[in-house]
């Protein structure tokens, strides 16, 4: 069975959670539009799940320390 982009994005929204607990869900769902390159809070609207895969694999990678860290 092979995963949507939907449920990849779902499982990188959980590890963002995990690296960064301190974000309200609402900080993580802006940061991660941010990081997806929309710039405009209505941007949203627009971004593809794609975009927010790749954003948040981006952030995961750039962060897999901080979990260390805290750990």
């Amino acid at each position: 069975m092979s995963q949507t982009t939907s449920d990849a994005l779902l499982q990188a929204v959980g590890q963002l959670r995990a690296l960064f607990p301190e974000w309200r869900f609402g900080q993580l769902v802006a940061n991660l539009t941010t990081a997806a390159g929309c710039q405009e809070p209505e941007a949203i609207w627009d971004v593809d799940d794609d975009q927010l895969l790749a954003a948040a694999q981006r952030l995961i990678a750039r962060n897999k320390d901080r979990q260390s860290a805290q750990a």
